[in-house]
């Protein structure tokens, strides 16, 4: 890699995370209530996110994320469901036949 192109990469890098350093939730969408969704949920609504988005596609009843949830667990969670439990992981560790 020439030094321009990390120079380059390195700016990229600095400024993705500037921005997400200024991310927030809206506080009216995380709830500290007992039945708020937190974490187990947040991984089971994004383990099941494929089938909720074809749903939410013909009924306005399902949603693909819930809301008001218990904030950054919920999200860590519909993370690790989406990635790893539905399949975004492993799709991309297969090795190709040489």
């Amino acid at each position: 890699m020439r030094p321009t192109d990390r120079a380059r990469c390195a700016a990229s890098l600095a400024l993705t995370l500037l921005l997400a350093a200024c991310a927030t939730q809206a506080p009216d969408t995380v709830s500290a209530a007992p039945g708020a969704p937190g974490f187990w949920w947040g991984l089971w609504h994004g383990f099941i996110f494929p089938w909720a988005w074809i749903g939410s596609l013909f009924s306005s009843d399902i949603a693909v994320y819930a809301v008001p949830n218990r904030g950054g667990w919920y999200d860590f969670g519909f993370f690790l469901g989406v990635t790893v439990l539905g399949g975004g992981s492993f799709f991309g560790s297969r090795r190709k036949a040489e």
